[in-house]
C-alpha cells in the first residue's frame, strides 16, 4: 500500500493540481503532512484537499492536526509517539490512528496504546534528515517483527528501492520527495505495485 505524503516546499508546480493527479492514481492514502503551516492555515488546505481525495475516493490522513480531523469528520490521523501519549484519550475518537515511531521500543508501545498502523523510518537515506544516518532495513524488519499491525517503511524510498523495504514485512511504504516532484505524479499508484 502506498502512502502519499504532502510537502509544500518540495512541490514543483501547482500543489493541489499535484495532490488532483496523485489522488487520480489511487493511492492507498494520501497525508497531509504541512508542519510549517499554522492550524487556521492548514484547516483551510485540508478542507480542499480532502474534497479532491473523496472525488477520487482514496483515504485522506491528517498529520497531527487533532482538531482539525475533528471539525472536518476526517476518521485517521497521524501522530508523532509524543503526541499520541499526549492525547491518548482525544484520538479514541478516529477510526485509525498511526503513530510513526523510529524504536522496537516505540513501536510495542504505540501498539499497546491502540495505534492501527506505525510509520517506521528513516529507512533510507534522505535528504528530509539530512545528518542523520538511516536507520535500515534491519531496523525495519524488527518493527515489523515486533509488532502485529501494519508497519509502512519510510525516508528514502522510492521506485527503485520500495520492494526490498517490502521484503521486510512491511505492510506497505510512505513517499514524500518523489510525490512532490515526480513527472506524471498520476501514475504513481501504478508505479508501486504491492
Amino acid at each position: 500500500m502506498l502512502i502519499c505524503i504532502t510537502n509544500q516546499i518540495l512541490c514543483i508546480d501547482d500543489f493541489l493540481n499535484r495532490i488532483n493527479e496523485i489522488a487520480s492514481g489511487k493511492p492507498y492514502a494520501i497525508m497531509l503532512r504541512e508542519k510549517e503551516l499554522s492550524e487556521p492555515d492548514y484547516e483551510e488546505l485540508a478542507i480542499k484537499v480532502k474534497e479532491i481525495c473523496e472525488r477520487h475516493q482514496v483515504k485522506l490522513i491528517i498529520n497531527q492536526n487533532i482538531a482539525t480531523a475533528e471539525r472536518l469528520k476526517v476518521d485517521t490521523i497521524q501522530l508523532s509517539i509524543d503526541e499520541m501519549r499526549r492525547h491518548s484519550e482525544a484520538i479514541k475518537i478516529f477510526d485509525q490512528v498511526g503513530v510513526s515511531v523510529h524504536s522496537v521500543a516505540q513501536a510495542k508501545e504505540a501498539e499497546a496504546s491502540g495505534a492501527d498502523y506505525l510509520v517506521a523510518g528513516h529507512v533510507f537515506p534522505t535528504d528530509c534528515k539530512k545528518g542523520l544516518p538511516a536507520r535500515g532495513l534491519r531496523f525495519l524488519k524488527e518493527i515489523c517483527d515486533c509488532v502485529s499491525i501494519p508497519v509502512f517503511a519510510i525516508g528514502g524510498i522510492s521506485q527503485v528501492n520500495y520492494k526490498i523495504a517490502m521484503m521486510t514485512g512491511a505492510k506497505g511504504v510512505c513517499i514524500m520527495s518523489e510525490a512532490m516532484t515526480t513527472d506524471h505524479p498520476e501514475t504513481l499508484g501504478q508505479r508501486f505495485v504491492f
